[in-house]
């Protein structure tokens, strides 16, 4: 079967929206040198640019295509928002954009009003419609056909033009089976949900696609207004032949990785619009002259460089070519800007991403029933041996200790160490079945319980365009065969790895990669899990997990949140789901001449509160 394509994050208190990591992240805590920035004297710049690693493909954020990191971070100085995360990772609303209000708790409503003053970059008011099909799209109540068979290696969908088919990443807006109510101005939507919900608040962030430009593309209206209340009929009607359209537009219109010739494909309600974009090199920003809101641009013009290698991020900050870089930490990045003294202002850390051994459930994988005839028995013993090998303390020590030296293993597939209940977890969770170190003797003994000739084939999946991600394999390997498992490289080029892991099951058995996190929000971690879930690359299914899961969706008591999560844990623990390792070390540098930088330890990362930044020349 197919499963489909997210790409994002980890939990903080609990769990939120997942998306697949890159390299950059936020840091949180860890030191800063001095900073110069001048005198109030001191003429300011217009400009910086910024090194970023990977480009932007997509302005749908909620798309499987476009759940990535790598569209967040733009999107966030492109789009306002009802709500963002402070440095501190406290929620901060901004009723300048609009304003989120429960008003009703049995059955549970949510009125989301949008402020007078936003507008879309063209100047069409951003209202109901825009929230609405947000979550018309994203809820699957209106597709046609089941997304999960018609996703192709890519992680794109070719159907018939008859269908609907909105290729999406699953929200908590499948919780709303009701059509919402829209106001008679167009601008505030109340949503009904079937069931409480412990994370109502995050359901919606405001970012969406302009539903105007959707319907224009889609139906062929050109006034705004009737457009999108063509728009809203459509999806109340549950007209197909309308809505199958609209999909295919939500679905492939906003992709793009070169500057689109038609301007409405790119229209912003936030601080920044989109001004040009050079494939693979280069995007620029320019301050919206029409946006009202509380969170101007305070530097007119942003120009964001990809530079996948860390190294030659720096490089490009010590001969100023970039202004700020968030590159993924090593010993060599570490080193590289401490040599620079002065030059630089460095801030070192742990960020919101977690490394994890993912195993693989289906038929044909040394980790599955299936392949054993079923014998449920056998393929866990086979699980726990080779998660027993994997030593964890000697990746950590090797590894990541010369970016952070205070880094330890991370022993919860939910909570970031450090976190509240993040001990209570790892005390109760099971993870001490599995040592650190790993237990090489206590895996051959597994293995031969099982009854399985051995070497035992492990295929293992990992991006080879990432240098410390080879290293571990290396450790694991070497490991592994102590054992009695043949550890192969079934590792993809950067450019073809997200294809690899959420599409390609049947050839690779085991994954290395990391989730980073985009929200506090304490059911985030849900998609990993849940049987189907769309970051349960591994294919896992457990009834008592999904249970699990469900209860939490609708716990608001943050005791019982706890309880429910160590459970899920014990669970995962015991089935041998895979393992975890650390807690990404974070490292970023920017020039003394910029000030106000606040990294955050989730999603923006870098970009984080640019409406503080001041650039002395």
């Amino acid at each position: 079967m197919n499963h489909k394509k997210v790409i994002s994050a980890v939990a903080l208190t609990a769990a939120g929206a997942l998306t697949l990591a890159g390299c950059s992240g936020g840091t949180k805590g860890g030191s800063t040198s001095p900073s110069d920035t001048g005198s109030a004297t001191t003429p300011a710049r217009d400009s910086i640019s910024i090194a970023w690693e990977a480009p932007l493909n997509s302005l749908n954020l909620t798309s499987n295509n476009g759940n990535a990191t790598q569209n967040t971070v733009i999107a966030s100085l492109l789009d306002g928002a009802f709500y963002w995360y402070d440095e501190d990772l406290a929620t901060q609303d901004d009723e300048s954009f609009g304003t989120i209000e429960k008003i009703s708790d049995d059955p549970l409503q949510v009125k989301y009003t949008y402020a007078a003053d936003t507008n879309w970059s063209d100047g069409v008011p951003v209202g109901a419609a825009d929230l609405l099909l947000e979550w018309a799209a994203t809820s699957t109540h209106f597709n046609t056909v089941d997304i999960e068979d018609e996703v192709d290696e890519e992680g794109n969908i070719d159907v018939a033009d008859d269908q609907v088919a909105f290729n999406s990443a699953i929200t908590s807006s499948q919780l709303i089976e009701d059509f919402p109510e829209v106001s008679a101005d167009g601008k505030s939507i109340t949503f009904t949900y079937s069931k409480k919900y412990a994370d109502w608040q995050y359901s919606f962030d405001g970012r969406s696609l302009p539903a105007h430009i959707v319907a224009k593309r889609a139906l062929g209206i050109d006034d705004p207004t009737a457009a999108t209340e063509a728009l809203i009929k459509a999806f109340k009607d549950k007209d197909n032949a309308a809505l199958a359209k609209v999909s295919k537009v939500w679905n492939d219109d906003f992709n793009f990785t070169t500057l689109p010739s038609e301007p409405e494909l790119y229209l912003s309600n936030g601080a920044y619009v989109l001004k040009d974009y050079v494939k693979d090199q280069y995007l620029t920003l320019a301050a919206n002259p029409d946006y009202k809101g509380a969170r101007p641009a305070s530097i007119p013009n942003v120009t964001v460089r990809f530079i996948e290698d860390p190294m030659a991020q720096v490089t490009a900050l010590q001969n100023g070519e970039v202004d700020l870089i968030g590159p993924q930490a090593s010993a060599d990045v570490r080193t590289a800007l401490e040599n620079l003294g002065d030059q630089v202002v460095t801030s070192f850390g742990v960020e919101g991403t977690y490394e994890h051994v993912d195993l693989v459930f289906q038929k044909g994988s040394p980790f599955s029933a299936a392949t054993y005839g079923g014998d449920e028995e056998k393929a866990l013993k086979v699980r726990q041996a080779f998660l027993q090998t994997i030593p964890r303390q000697a990746i950590v020590d090797n590894l990541i200790k010369s970016s952070n030296p205070d880094a330890a293993v991370r022993n919860s597939f939910i909570l970031v160490p450090g976190s509240e209940g993040y001990d209570e977890m790892v005390a109760q969770n099971g993870s001490s079945a599995y040592p650190d170190a790993g237990d090489i003797a206590k895996a051959t003994e597994l293995l031969k319980e099982a009854g399985v000739d051995t070497p035992v084939k492990v295929r293992f999946a990992f991006n080879a365009d990432n240098a410390r991600r080879v290293s571990q394999f290396a450790l694991i390997q070497d490991a592994a065969k102590q054992a009695g498992f043949d550890v192969v490289d079934a590792s993809a080029p950067a450019a073809d790895w997200g294809t690899l892991l959420a599409q390609k099951q049947s050839e690779y058995d085991a994954s290395l990669f990391g989730w980073q996190t985009q929200s506090t929000a304490v059911t985030e971690a849900d998609p990993n899990y849940r049987t189907g879930g769309i970051n349960n690359f591994g294919l896992y299914s457990s009834k008592v997990v999904d249970g699990l899961l469900d209860e939490l969706q609708v716990e608001t008591d943050p005791a019982k949140q706890l309880e429910l999560q160590i459970k899920v844990e014990q669970e995962l623990w015991k089935d041998a789901f895979g393992t975890v390792i650390f807690q990404f070390p974070a490292i970023h540098a920017w020039t003394p001449t910029l000030d106000g930088v606040k990294p955050s330890a989730i999603s923006p990362t870098i970009f984080n509160q640019y409406w503080e930044w001041k650039a002395a020349a």
